[in-house]
């Protein structure tokens, strides 16, 4: 298992397509991959799962994946949520 805590740099948070490009990007990816914000753990392949964190710009998350390629998962993901758009 590879995880790391990440704050959420995206203008608009993980909302509409922000989140939808996380989603392609997790579902290209072999591992199982979460998203925690607070206690509550979702899907990070399931749109509607992410979208229910409600994750707004400035708020920290954890991803976590479990798999093959889990280390390049959660970096690339991070990444992604780490740009100043």
């Amino acid at each position: 298992m590879y995880e790391k805590q990440v704050v959420v740099k995206l203008k608009q948070g993980l909302h509409a397509r922000p989140a939808a490009e996380f989603v392609k990007l997790a579902n290209s990816f072999r591992s199982q991959i979460t998203v925690e914000k607070g206690d509550k753990s979702v899907d990070a392949k399931s749109i509607l799962g992410l979208m229910s964190l409600a994750v707004s710009p400035g708020l920290e998350v954890t991803i976590r994946a479990n798999g093959s390629d889990e280390q390049e998962a959660v970096e690339a993901l991070t990444a992604l949520v780490s740009k100043e758009e």
